[in-house]
């Protein structure tokens, strides 16, 4: 009997930003979901315009799980997890273990299918950078949302994420941007309309 799955389902129950307002709460089931389409459209961009050689499929499956072993550390606010380098070294640990733990939940057979999706040690760098990259603009989008519903207290992590966005060496992150954001600032009629 593998308790994974069990653990898995409670993505859901994880609230993300928890030091924050928010107007609406978001989870790490959803985000990882968001995170995983993002992902997946990078590696595209990246390959038809940039010469990249990635298999969209496979990133948007690493993404899935990107923060997976947050269902046992919880999800530790930015402001705290990167206070100094001893608690992000730390912290670094813990989700390690967190990892670990997760992968000793599979069923012997299955360990080497999902040990890089659920270690970061063992995952591709290049995969893992273009899912933080998919995980930076996810975040740039919750901040976009809270602040069209009238949320200033994202306005530092707006700007913080914006100057994230604009040293990512990814050219496909810059397209994303100026192809796919600009509809995050219009409300429903007017996305329609430009249909």
């Amino acid at each position: 009997m593998s308790h994974l799955f069990a653990h898995l389902a409670r993505m859901k129950l994880i609230q993300r930003w928890p030091l924050m307002y928010n107007v609406r709460t978001e989870n790490v089931q959803e985000h990882s979901l968001q995170v995983a389409m993002v992902a997946h459209s990078l590696a595209l961009i990246s390959n038809k315009k940039f010469e990249g050689n990635y298999d969209p499929y496979q990133v948007a499956t690493i993404a899935i799980f990107h923060d997976a072993s947050e269902i046992l550390t919880g999800d530790l606010p930015t402001p705290v997890k990167y206070f100094n380098k001893e608690i992000e070294a730390e912290y670094k640990k813990i989700e390690a273990i967190a990892e670990q733990r997760l992968l000793e939940m599979v069923p012997d057979e299955f360990k080497a299918d999902y040990q890089a999706l659920l270690t970061s040690e063992h995952a591709d760098q290049e995969y893992k950078a273009l899912v933080k990259s998919a995980d930076t603009l996810c975040a740039y989008l919750k901040c976009l949302e809270e602040k069209r519903a009238g949320n200033t207290e994202f306005n530092t992590a707006q700007k913080r994420l914006e100057q994230s966005l604009k040293n990512d060496p990814n050219p496909a992150v810059n397209y994303f941007i100026e192809c796919f954001i600009p509809s995050f600032t219009l409300d429903l009629d007017d996305i329609n309309k430009l249909l």
